[in-house]
């Protein structure tokens, strides 16, 4: 069983992105893993394409992109549904 929770935030180096890094800090718990992946990296962005990322900053929770996301910025209480701030298996 996975003891952490992966999240992922694509970034593109700019004031937004660094909100959205700053608002998922504040929610993440002892069990969230944050990696913060700039798009500028051919490799980060190819994976980007793979989840479907069409705006930035996007939020990738345990590998799937955050609904919040999907349409453009990010919403906190939808983060939290997604299970950011909580233990895995909470």
């Amino acid at each position: 069983m996975t003891t952490k929770r992966n999240i992922e935030i694509f970034t593109a180096g700019c004031a937004v992105c660094d909100n959205t890094i700053q608002a998922v800090n504040e929610l993440a718990c002892s069990s969230c893993e944050v990696t913060i992946l700039d798009v500028h990296d051919k490799t980060v962005a190819q994976r980007a394409v793979e989840l479907k990322i069409h705006s930035l900053p996007a939020v990738v929770v345990d590998g799937e992109l955050a609904s919040c996301c999907v349409g453009g910025g990010i919403d906190k209480a939808t983060l939290q549904a997604a299970g950011v701030g909580q233990a895995v298996g909470e």
